[in-house]
């Protein structure tokens, strides 16, 4: 019998970490009423929140901090930036490995010397019902960060906003431009790519939410195209990257705390003080999902060198 470990490393190749901005059950508004959903009324308290906040820790006056800190640090650190600012979501920090909260947190090791590549989104919903205001603010904060302290370079960065600039953050360009960057990134690469927006939550359709519900991000033409399941994260996104990649995911938005479907979590709550284990995690889907990965991978390569076999042994 497969330890659990085992089952995460046979499940999620690389190296993920996610920050999310709250817990699944936490939101800015009700956004689960899957029968009549519509894009949240923002209170003023919709989108940006961890962002900002993370960006307060570790890009104060756009400069890093002096000392290093830890992934438990900066969490609690955020947690108490919200708090601050009266708000009641409880940052949290899931992983693909048990990761141990008391190391140095960054996101582009040294240990990672490959290309860095970035997806970073920013919807304001511009036009629509629940329009937000600082999505687009985030996302350019946060290209700063990520050039200025962890040296990405722009054309390494990929940028998804519904500003009449950059590409339209539609569904369909979301889940390409996650499909691209898995499918560019290899060993000894990182991966950071970052989400704000609204997020919401749709009854389960293949049992494998304990709750009943799969967490989403909403994209821009979520009324046509639908929302984007976490289901479809893990498919399309967290599964297919490289063993030997190191990947870290914000997820500014509700109900964000699993949207990865990823296997370890820590919350900031002030209770918990290591990584646990999510018990009873479905590991089936996503082994079949890199078992199938790894046999087409196996084939692609085969093909070639069969050609070059049949070519040399044909007889003129």
């Amino acid at each position: 019998m497969p330890t659990f470990l085992e089952n995460a490393t046979a499940a999620i190749p690389a190296e993920v970490h996610m920050f999310s901005g709250c817990m699944d059950s936490q939101t800015s508004a009700d956004v689960s009423d899957v029968g009549n959903f519509s894009l949240p009324d923002t209170a003023g308290k919709a989108g940006g929140a961890l962002t900002s906040s993370l960006l307060k820790v570790c890009y104060k006056d756009k400069k890093k901090p002096d000392a290093d800190l830890t992934y438990v640090d900066v969490l609690g650190q955020i947690r108490e930036v919200l708090s601050d600012m009266r708000f009641t979501q409880v940052p949290q920090l899931s992983s693909s490995r048990p990761t141990n909260v008391g190391t140095k947190f960054d996101i582009s090791p040294q240990s990672h010397k490959g290309t860095k590549r970035a997806v970073l989104i920013g919807i304001n919903y511009v036009g629509q019902k629940g329009e937000l205001s600082g999505c687009h603010n985030d996302v350019l904060n946060m290209v700063d960060y990520i050039t200025e302290v962890h040296g990405f370079k722009a054309e390494n960065i990929t940028i998804l906003m519904d500003d009449g600039v950059n590409t339209n953050p539609t569904k369909a360009n979301i889940l390409s431009a996650y499909q691209k960057i898995t499918a560019e990134s290899k060993e000894g690469d990182v991966v950071f790519c970052h989400y704000s927006g609204h997020g919401g939550k749709l009854k389960d359709d293949n049992g494998d939410e304990e709750d009943g519900y799969d967490e989403t991000l909403i994209p821009l033409d979520y009324q046509k195209a639908g929302q984007i399941r976490d289901d479809d994260l893990l498919k399309d996104l967290v599964v297919p990257l490289s063993k030997g990649v190191f990947a870290t995911f914000i997820m500014d938005c509700c109900h964000s705390g699993t949207v990865l479907d990823l296997p370890y979590v820590f919350k900031a709550d002030g209770k918990q003080t290591e990584m646990s284990e999510e018990s009873g995690f479905p590991f089936q889907a996503a082994i079949a999902i890199a078992t199938s990965l790894a046999a087409a991978a196996t084939s692609q390569e085969s093909a070639p060198a069969m050609g070059r076999l049949q070519e040399c042994c044909t007889i003129s």
